[in-house]
Protein backbone atom coordinates (compact mmCIF):
# COMPACT_ATOMS: atom_id res chain seq x y z
CA UNK A 1 0.00 0.00 0.00
CA UNK A 2 2.77 2.42 0.99
CA UNK A 3 4.68 1.57 -2.19
CA UNK A 4 1.58 2.22 -4.29
CA UNK A 5 1.03 5.61 -2.66
CA UNK A 6 4.70 6.48 -3.12
CA UNK A 7 4.46 5.55 -6.81
CA UNK A 8 1.33 7.65 -7.34
CA UNK A 9 2.50 10.54 -5.16
CA UNK A 10 6.22 10.49 -4.30
CA UNK A 11 5.74 12.20 -0.94
CA UNK A 12 9.19 11.25 0.30
CA UNK A 13 10.73 13.12 -2.64
CA UNK A 14 8.56 16.17 -1.97
CA UNK A 15 9.59 16.02 1.68
CA UNK A 16 13.25 15.94 0.61
CA UNK A 17 12.63 19.04 -1.51
CA UNK A 18 11.81 20.86 1.74
CA UNK A 19 15.22 20.13 3.34
CA UNK A 20 13.51 19.04 6.59
CA UNK A 21 16.64 19.06 8.77
CA UNK A 22 17.35 22.66 7.81
CA UNK A 23 13.71 23.63 8.35
CA UNK A 24 13.73 22.08 11.83
CA UNK A 25 16.72 24.24 12.81
CA UNK A 26 14.95 27.28 11.34
CA UNK A 27 11.83 26.53 13.36
CA UNK A 28 13.83 26.04 16.54
CA UNK A 29 15.55 29.42 16.20
CA UNK A 30 12.17 31.01 15.40
CA UNK A 31 10.72 29.41 18.54
CA UNK A 32 13.58 30.84 20.60
CA UNK A 33 12.83 34.27 19.14
CA UNK A 34 9.19 33.86 20.16
CA UNK A 35 10.11 32.77 23.68
CA UNK A 36 12.60 35.56 24.31
CA UNK A 37 10.12 38.20 23.15
CA UNK A 38 7.84 37.70 26.16
CA UNK A 39 7.96 36.68 29.80
CA UNK A 40 4.50 35.24 29.58
CA UNK A 41 3.18 32.30 27.59
CA UNK A 42 3.43 32.51 23.83
CA UNK A 43 -0.04 33.20 22.36
CA UNK A 44 -1.36 30.13 20.59
CA UNK A 45 -1.94 31.91 17.26
CA UNK A 46 1.63 33.24 17.20
CA UNK A 47 3.05 29.88 18.23
CA UNK A 48 1.04 27.52 16.03
CA UNK A 49 0.30 29.62 12.96
CA UNK A 50 3.57 31.52 13.20
CA UNK A 51 5.71 28.39 13.18
CA UNK A 52 3.46 26.80 10.55
CA UNK A 53 3.76 29.80 8.25
CA UNK A 54 7.50 30.19 8.78
CA UNK A 55 8.04 26.47 8.22
CA UNK A 56 5.98 26.44 5.03
CA UNK A 57 7.87 29.47 3.69
CA UNK A 58 11.23 27.87 4.52
CA UNK A 59 10.11 24.68 2.77
CA UNK A 60 8.95 26.67 -0.26
CA UNK A 61 12.30 28.44 -0.46
CA UNK A 62 14.11 25.09 -0.23
CA UNK A 63 11.98 23.62 -3.03
CA UNK A 64 12.63 26.63 -5.25
CA UNK A 65 16.33 26.30 -4.49
CA UNK A 66 16.22 22.71 -5.79
CA UNK A 67 14.65 23.96 -9.01
CA UNK A 68 17.11 26.83 -9.45
CA UNK A 69 20.11 24.58 -8.72
CA UNK A 70 19.03 21.68 -10.94
CA UNK A 71 22.02 21.98 -13.29
CA UNK A 72 24.46 22.58 -10.44
CA UNK A 73 23.11 19.63 -8.48
CA UNK A 74 23.69 17.23 -11.36
CA UNK A 75 27.36 18.25 -11.43
CA UNK A 76 28.06 17.88 -7.71
CA UNK A 77 28.45 14.55 -5.94
CA UNK A 78 26.94 15.97 -2.74
CA UNK A 79 23.70 16.95 -4.45
CA UNK A 80 23.19 14.71 -7.47
CA UNK A 81 21.07 12.36 -5.35
CA UNK A 82 18.41 15.03 -4.83
CA UNK A 83 14.90 14.41 -6.25
CA UNK A 84 15.16 16.58 -9.39
CA UNK A 85 18.57 15.33 -10.64
CA UNK A 86 17.37 11.75 -10.11
CA UNK A 87 14.26 12.46 -12.17
CA UNK A 88 11.87 11.62 -9.33
CA UNK A 89 10.29 15.09 -9.54
CA UNK A 90 10.40 17.54 -12.44
CA UNK A 91 11.46 21.15 -12.11
CA UNK A 92 7.93 22.24 -12.95
CA UNK A 93 6.44 20.07 -10.23
CA UNK A 94 8.91 21.51 -7.72
CA UNK A 95 7.91 25.06 -8.65
CA UNK A 96 4.18 24.31 -8.35
CA UNK A 97 4.78 22.62 -4.99
CA UNK A 98 6.81 25.60 -3.77
CA UNK A 99 4.15 28.10 -4.87
CA UNK A 100 1.45 26.14 -3.02
CA UNK A 101 3.54 26.12 0.15
CA UNK A 102 4.36 29.83 -0.19
CA UNK A 103 0.70 30.72 -0.75
CA UNK A 104 -0.39 28.75 2.30
CA UNK A 105 2.38 30.35 4.34
CA UNK A 106 1.32 33.89 3.47
CA UNK A 107 -2.36 33.10 3.97
CA UNK A 108 -1.76 31.71 7.47
CA UNK A 109 0.58 34.51 8.54
CA UNK A 110 -1.68 37.30 7.25
CA UNK A 111 -4.88 35.77 8.61
CA UNK A 112 -3.72 34.49 11.99
CA UNK A 113 -0.45 36.27 12.90
CA UNK A 114 0.31 39.75 11.51
CA UNK A 115 1.25 41.55 8.31
CA UNK A 116 4.79 42.41 9.43
CA UNK A 117 5.63 38.76 10.04
CA UNK A 118 4.18 37.84 6.65
CA UNK A 119 6.17 40.59 4.88
CA UNK A 120 9.45 39.69 6.58
CA UNK A 121 8.91 35.98 5.96
CA UNK A 122 8.22 36.64 2.27
CA UNK A 123 11.35 38.81 2.04
CA UNK A 124 13.43 36.07 3.63
CA UNK A 125 12.06 33.44 1.24
CA UNK A 126 12.70 35.63 -1.80
CA UNK A 127 16.14 36.52 -0.49
CA UNK A 128 17.15 32.87 -0.27
CA UNK A 129 15.36 31.29 -3.23
CA UNK A 130 15.87 34.10 -5.75
CA UNK A 131 18.45 36.71 -4.72
CA UNK A 132 20.92 34.21 -3.24
CA UNK A 133 20.21 31.09 -5.32
CA UNK A 134 19.82 32.78 -8.71
CA UNK A 135 22.29 35.64 -8.47
CA UNK A 136 24.65 35.87 -5.49
CA UNK A 137 25.61 32.19 -5.48
CA UNK A 138 26.77 32.41 -9.08
CA UNK A 139 28.38 35.84 -9.09
CA UNK A 140 30.55 36.50 -6.02
CA UNK A 141 32.71 34.61 -3.51
CA UNK A 142 30.93 36.66 -0.84
CA UNK A 143 27.70 34.89 -1.80
CA UNK A 144 27.22 33.16 1.52
CA UNK A 145 27.99 36.34 3.48
CA UNK A 146 25.50 38.48 1.57
CA UNK A 147 22.95 35.70 1.28
CA UNK A 148 23.25 34.84 4.94
CA UNK A 149 20.72 37.54 5.85
CA UNK A 150 17.85 35.34 4.65
CA UNK A 151 18.96 32.40 6.78
CA UNK A 152 19.45 34.65 9.82
CA UNK A 153 15.86 35.91 9.79
CA UNK A 154 13.92 33.13 11.65
CA UNK A 155 14.42 34.38 15.24
CA UNK A 156 13.33 37.84 14.11
CA UNK A 157 10.26 36.32 12.43
CA UNK A 158 9.42 34.49 15.64
CA UNK A 159 9.87 37.63 17.72
CA UNK A 160 7.68 39.71 15.41
CA UNK A 161 5.02 36.99 15.30
CA UNK A 162 4.50 37.50 19.03
CA UNK A 163 5.05 41.25 19.43
CA UNK A 164 4.11 42.63 16.01
CA UNK A 165 7.20 44.83 15.97
CA UNK A 166 10.96 44.73 15.44
CA UNK A 167 13.22 45.03 18.46
CA UNK A 168 16.97 45.51 18.89
CA UNK A 169 17.25 42.25 20.85
CA UNK A 170 15.65 40.35 17.96
CA UNK A 171 18.19 41.94 15.61
CA UNK A 172 20.95 40.73 17.92
CA UNK A 173 19.73 37.16 17.41
CA UNK A 174 19.76 37.88 13.68
CA UNK A 175 23.36 39.10 13.94
CA UNK A 176 24.50 35.91 15.69
CA UNK A 177 23.22 33.67 12.89
CA UNK A 178 24.44 36.11 10.23
CA UNK A 179 28.02 35.93 11.55
CA UNK A 180 27.74 32.16 12.13
CA UNK A 181 26.79 31.39 8.52
CA UNK A 182 30.14 32.04 6.74
CA UNK A 183 32.38 29.84 8.93
CA UNK A 184 29.67 27.17 8.96
CA UNK A 185 29.32 27.02 5.19
CA UNK A 186 32.94 27.75 4.22
CA UNK A 187 34.05 24.70 6.23
CA UNK A 188 31.83 22.58 3.97
CA UNK A 189 33.03 24.46 0.88
CA UNK A 190 36.65 23.59 1.74
CA UNK A 191 35.75 19.90 1.71
CA UNK A 192 33.76 20.26 -1.53
CA UNK A 193 36.03 22.74 -3.29
CA UNK A 194 36.57 20.53 -6.35
CA UNK A 195 32.83 20.02 -6.76
CA UNK A 196 32.12 23.75 -6.57
CA UNK A 197 34.89 24.42 -9.08
CA UNK A 198 33.44 21.80 -11.44
CA UNK A 199 30.02 23.44 -11.12
CA UNK A 200 31.48 26.92 -11.77
CA UNK A 201 30.31 28.25 -8.42
CA UNK A 202 32.67 30.98 -7.13
CA UNK A 203 32.82 29.82 -3.52
CA UNK A 204 35.63 31.42 -1.52
CA UNK A 205 38.00 28.39 -1.57
CA UNK A 206 37.55 28.20 -5.36
CA UNK A 207 38.35 31.86 -6.01
CA UNK A 208 40.84 32.62 -3.22
CA UNK A 209 42.22 29.25 -2.21
CA UNK A 210 41.81 26.95 0.76
CA UNK A 211 44.40 28.67 2.98
CA UNK A 212 42.66 32.04 2.57
CA UNK A 213 39.30 30.47 3.36
CA UNK A 214 40.64 28.71 6.46
CA UNK A 215 41.91 32.04 7.78
CA UNK A 216 38.51 33.63 7.25
CA UNK A 217 36.74 30.73 8.94
CA UNK A 218 38.93 31.36 12.00
CA UNK A 219 38.45 35.15 11.90
CA UNK A 220 34.69 34.89 11.56
CA UNK A 221 34.58 32.36 14.38
CA UNK A 222 36.44 34.71 16.72
CA UNK A 223 34.09 37.53 15.70
CA UNK A 224 31.14 35.22 16.34
CA UNK A 225 32.31 34.47 19.86
CA UNK A 226 32.54 38.20 20.57
CA UNK A 227 29.06 38.82 19.16
CA UNK A 228 27.56 36.00 21.23
CA UNK A 229 28.67 37.78 24.40
CA UNK A 230 26.43 40.74 23.56
CA UNK A 231 23.15 39.24 24.86
CA UNK A 232 24.77 39.07 28.30
CA UNK A 233 26.35 42.51 28.04
CA UNK A 234 23.03 44.17 27.20
CA UNK A 235 21.32 42.15 29.97
CA UNK A 236 19.16 40.27 27.48
CA UNK A 237 20.48 37.01 28.96
CA UNK A 238 22.16 35.94 32.18
CA UNK A 239 24.99 33.81 33.47
CA UNK A 240 23.59 30.47 32.30
CA UNK A 241 23.69 31.69 28.72
CA UNK A 242 27.09 33.35 29.23
CA UNK A 243 28.65 30.11 30.48
CA UNK A 244 27.18 28.17 27.57
CA UNK A 245 28.25 30.77 25.01
CA UNK A 246 31.83 30.81 26.29
CA UNK A 247 32.12 27.01 26.40
CA UNK A 248 30.56 26.53 22.97
CA UNK A 249 32.60 29.37 21.52
CA UNK A 250 35.82 27.85 22.85
CA UNK A 251 34.90 24.63 21.06
CA UNK A 252 34.21 26.44 17.79
CA UNK A 253 37.50 28.34 18.01
CA UNK A 254 39.30 25.06 18.69
CA UNK A 255 37.89 23.41 15.57
CA UNK A 256 38.47 26.50 13.43
CA UNK A 257 42.05 26.78 14.68
CA UNK A 258 42.68 23.09 13.97
CA UNK A 259 41.22 23.56 10.50
CA UNK A 260 43.54 26.54 9.95
CA UNK A 261 46.70 24.84 11.20
CA UNK A 262 46.10 21.39 9.67
CA UNK A 263 47.07 20.72 6.07
CA UNK A 264 44.32 19.76 3.67
CA UNK A 265 40.66 19.39 4.56
CA UNK A 266 40.99 16.94 7.44
CA UNK A 267 39.12 19.16 9.89
CA UNK A 268 36.66 20.66 7.41
CA UNK A 269 33.73 18.31 8.08
CA UNK A 270 34.49 18.19 11.80
CA UNK A 271 34.26 21.98 11.89
CA UNK A 272 31.11 21.93 9.78
CA UNK A 273 29.48 19.33 12.00
CA UNK A 274 30.40 21.19 15.17
CA UNK A 275 29.02 24.44 13.76
CA UNK A 276 25.56 22.87 13.46
CA UNK A 277 25.73 21.56 17.02
CA UNK A 278 27.05 24.94 18.15
CA UNK A 279 24.13 26.98 16.84
CA UNK A 280 21.53 24.55 18.14
CA UNK A 281 23.14 24.43 21.59
CA UNK A 282 23.69 28.20 21.74
CA UNK A 283 20.01 28.88 21.12
CA UNK A 284 19.11 26.15 23.60
CA UNK A 285 21.15 28.04 26.21
CA UNK A 286 19.29 31.24 25.32
CA UNK A 287 16.02 29.41 25.94
CA UNK A 288 17.19 27.75 29.16
CA UNK A 289 18.56 31.01 30.55
CA UNK A 290 15.36 32.89 29.69
CA UNK A 291 13.03 30.52 31.51
CA UNK A 292 15.44 30.02 34.41
CA UNK A 293 15.48 33.76 35.03
CA UNK A 294 11.67 33.93 34.83
CA UNK A 295 11.43 31.09 37.36
CA UNK A 296 13.95 32.71 39.73
CA UNK A 297 12.18 36.08 39.59
CA UNK A 298 8.80 34.44 40.24
CA UNK A 299 10.24 32.43 43.15
CA UNK A 300 11.66 35.47 44.89
CA UNK A 301 8.53 37.53 44.31
CA UNK A 302 6.43 34.82 45.93
CA UNK A 303 8.91 34.58 48.79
Amino acid sequence: MTTAIQTFFPWREYLNLCKPKVVLLILFTALVGMSLSTEGPIPFAAWFWGLTGIGLAASAGAALNHWVDEEIDTRMERTRGRPIPRGQISGGQAVIFALILATLSMAFLVAFVNLLTAALTLSSMVGYAIIYSMFLKRSTPQNIVLGGAAGAAPPVLGWVAVTGELHSEALLLFLIIFIWTPPHFWALAIKRVDEYANADIPMLPVTHGIAFTKLHVLLYTVLLVVVTLMPFLVMMSGTIYLAGAIALGAGFVFYSAKLYTTDGDGYAMKTFGYSIFYLSALFAFLLLDHYARIFIRAFFLES
